[in-house]
Order: structure tokens, then sequence, then C-alpha cells
């Protein structure tokens, strides 16, 4: 079972970068403007973030880790460690994190790791990160999320369009024996793969019905089981972020949970599904201010593509968080 906790590790920033390029569900052509007010209060997504064509994951975290590593002023050669979590690398070889190492300007006794996630990537990505930090004596690590979805759609696809969005983030971790532990739960049911799939040279092909179904099923009963492991109740939490899959789901989590919507926050409707970088985006979009100011303890949760899900239980405190970066 990959129910665990990790000692030692604060995370120490979080920075989120978006296309510039917004597009609206309100100006996709072939659907009458009836269709499209149900799509948008349906789905709860009115505007998205579109990569140019130039434009790719890497450049997006790329943006988010200058930005937070100057403001940090961390020097380049003291970053041990630096993970990339995607599902739209720059090339299938070599990994963009060889490449993202480079254009940092980190040390060559960096080491980089390349990881193939989704829905749950930053979930993944955190116990990953977390856990090499804090066996290995490594100090200093860096953990870049984000996905440019979009050019794996179809246009016209309504099923997928109107949803998916573009997205990159940057979070700083470091080794502190002072931290208080994080908690993980993480699963995979690699049965139902094709839920949502793109074959090579292929585009993205979504099974909705089955996403939602799945996302009822196994959400809470993970996320319980985990606050249950380390002795916390739902009351305690500041915050629980969720993936931004569409409002119907993550309404519907909320209310099976009994969460109040203040506890809850969202980007759906200004950002769309940015894929794995969902749960860094709404953090420093809409809790970048109180990250600032308070120690916060938050539920992060993850689920979708694999179909894989988990969820972490961490305490943010003097967080680093600079504001949204828009790239050309």
């Amino acid at each position: 079972m990959a129910l665990f906790s990790v000692s030692n590790v604060k995370i120490s920033g979080v920075s989120a970068a978006l296309p510039k390029n917004e597009v609206s569900n309100f100006d996709i052509e072939g659907i009458s403007k009836e269709k499209v007010e149900l799509l948008v209060k349906t789905v709860g997504i009115d505007k998205r973030r579109v990569a140019l064509s130039d434009t790719h994951a890497s450049d997006l975290c790329f943006a988010a880790a200058e930005k937070l590593l100057d403001e940090m002023k961390w020097k380049r050669e003291e970053i041990d460690v630096l993970i990339f979590v995607t599902q739209t690398p720059d090339q299938q070889i070599p990994g963009t994190s060889m490449v993202l190492q480079h254009r940092l300007g980190l040390s060559t006794t960096c080491m980089t790791l390349d990881v193939n996630q989704g829905c749950a990537g930053y979930v993944y990505g955190l116990a990953t990160i977390a856990n090499i930090l804090s066996s290995s004596g490594l100090k200093k690590g860096i953990l870049l999320v984000g996905d440019t979805i979009t050019k794996l759609l179809k246009e016209g696809d309504n099923s997928t369009v109107p949803i998916f969005s573009d997205a990159g983030s940057a979070t700083a971790l470091e080794f502190n024996t002072k931290a208080p532990d994080m908690h993980f739960n993480l699963m995979t049911d690699g049965s139902k793969f094709n839920a949502i799939i793109a074959r090579k040279g292929d585009t993205l092909k979504m099974k909705g019905h089955e996403i939602f179904t799945f996302g009822l099923k196994e959400v809470l009963p993970n996320l319980e089981q985990l606050l249950d492991s380390c002795g916390s109740v739902k009351e305690e939490i500041d915050y629980f972020v969720f993936h931004q899959a569409n409002l119907l789901l993550n309404e519907s989590i909320r209310k099976k949970l009994m969460l109040p919507k203040e506890k809850v926050p969202m980007t759906l409707s200004k950002f769309g599904n940015s894929s794995c970088a969902t749960i860094p985006l709404t953090i420093v979009s809409e809790l970048c201010d109180d990250l600032g100011s308070r120690n916060l303890s938050i539920v992060l949760s993850g689920f979708g593509v694999g179909l894989s899900w988990g969820t972490a239980f961490v305490n943010f405190s003097d967080i680093r968080c600079p504001q949204l970066i828009e790239v050309d």
C-alpha cells in the first residue's frame, strides 16, 4: 500500500506560469449559443489558456522556475535535484528534465528525472522529490510540473477542446529537520488506461462518464484514509486543493466530503483543466497572499489519467509565492 509519510522536507516556494493567449468557450465555432451556455454551466470553464505552437510545457515551467529562484535568491549550484512532470515533453529523446537543467543554469552535479504523469502528477511528483531529499542527503530540489495538453486536442472535438488548457509550475523544496511530516496516499488502476488516452501520433480521446464515475468512487476514500492514518480530521484542514477536472465532478466531490466552498479554491472558470498543473496553479492563483501571512495545512488531491489518483497532506509555512507569470 502506497500510504506513507516523508520527514525533514519543507516546501519553500511555489510559482506558476500561463500562456498569455486566452480563449473563451463562447467563441467556439459550430456550437449554438444555448449549447455553449449549458456546456459552460456544466463544466464550469469560461476561459482557457492555450500555448502558441512554439511554446512548450518546458517553457512555462522554465519561466515559473526562473521567477521563483530569483525571488528566493537560491544559488543555482546549490540545487541537487530537478524533477520534471509532464505528458507533453519537448521531444521523445532525451528527457526534457536534462534540457531544463541546462536552461536554468544548474550544476552538472544536479540529478534530473522525467516523470510521465497527468492529473495526479503534482502529488506524485511531490512524493518523489520529497522522498529523494529526505533519504539521500541532498539539500535542495525543484519540482517542475506542467503540460501543453492543448497540442493533443483535435479541432472540433467538443468533448475535449472546451475543457483543457496549458500551464506550468515550479515548487522549491529543501531538507529541513524542523519541517512537519508530509503524508501521501497514492493509487493506480491501469486496467482503465484507455479512459483518457492519446496514442502515438494521435489526438486525445476521453471517456467523460467513466472519469466522472471513477472520481466519485475513489477520491473520497483515498482522502479519508490518508487523514485517518495521520490522525487528522477534515475540520482541522485550512484548504483542500483538488485537481481542476470540471465543475460537476469537483462540486460532487466537495459535497460528498461535506466541505464548505471557502475551503475548496477553484480556478476552472478562468483557467480550465491544465492537467498536472492545476493544483500548483490554483495554489498560486487563489492562496498566494494567505501562504505568505500564516501557516496552513493543505490537502492536495489529484485524480485522472492512468487511471491514477493520490492525496497529500502538507503544511505550508513561510512560503515564497510570486504572482502568476504570463508567457508570450
